[in-house]
């Protein structure tokens, strides 16, 4: 009797390709891989036609701990975080006509790096971050307004990275620091080297 061929393997879902690209950039910003080592891993990772393939490329690295990543999606209405609320390592904001609220300035922030992806559409955003923390836009596509951000003349090492990416549509996404130390102080930040307070481009900076 002949014997059925085995199922093909699944193929990789966009999920699963997007997480395994976090991790390594997530491994890079905390110096677990060097820059030359994550151009290959990212290689690999965005190749991959196979499971075993993307498991690969994240050989040797350490796994993911479980809530360091978080999405928030509303259509419309205001999406607001403020007070001593945790901060994931992920942060993903999606939304379409609402506008978003972030207050970090007395937030637990348990991670040196912290990624917060934002889509939105017409609606506009702002983020409050602690004194002492360094920020980098550079990943942020702005449509139709400029950003609006003013970084510190004087910040003290030591704070985490807030790294913003994604899209604005309509609206104006404005940073600020807060007046006060948050609740950061838990360990040293290792951050991502050549992060930049002062992003080159559609930045105001005084």
């Amino acid at each position: 009797m002949t014997s059925l061929p085995d199922d093909p393997p699944p193929p990789i879902g966009e999920d699963d390709r997007d997480t395994a690209v976090r991790h390594l950039q997530q491994a890079y910003a905390e110096g677990l891989i060097s820059h030359e080592e994550l151009d290959g891993r990212l290689h690999q990772a965005l190749t991959a036609t196979a499971r075993g393939e993307l498991v690969s490329a994240l050989v040797s690295l350490p796994e993911q701990q479980p809530g360091t990543a978080s999405t928030i999606a509303a259509a419309g209405g205001r999406i607001k975080r403020r007070g001593a609320w945790r901060v994931p390592r992920t942060l993903e904001v999606e939304s379409a006509y609402g506008s978003v609220r972030l207050d970090l300035s007395r937030a637990v922030i348990e991670h040196p790096v912290v990624d917060i992806e934002l889509h939105l559409g017409t609606g506009g955003a702002r983020i409050t971050v602690p004194r002492d923390t360094v920020v980098d836009v550079e990943g942020l596509r702005a449509e139709w307004k400029d950003l609006r951000y003013e970084a510190p003349r004087r910040s003290r090492p030591g704070g985490p990275t807030i790294r913003v990416s994604g899209t604005m549509g309509f609206g104006r996404l404005r940073i600020r620091h807060a007046r006060r130390r948050g609740a950061w102080p838990r360990r040293r930040a290792v951050g991502r080297p050549g992060a930049a307070t002062c992003p080159p481009t559609r930045v105001r900076c005084r």
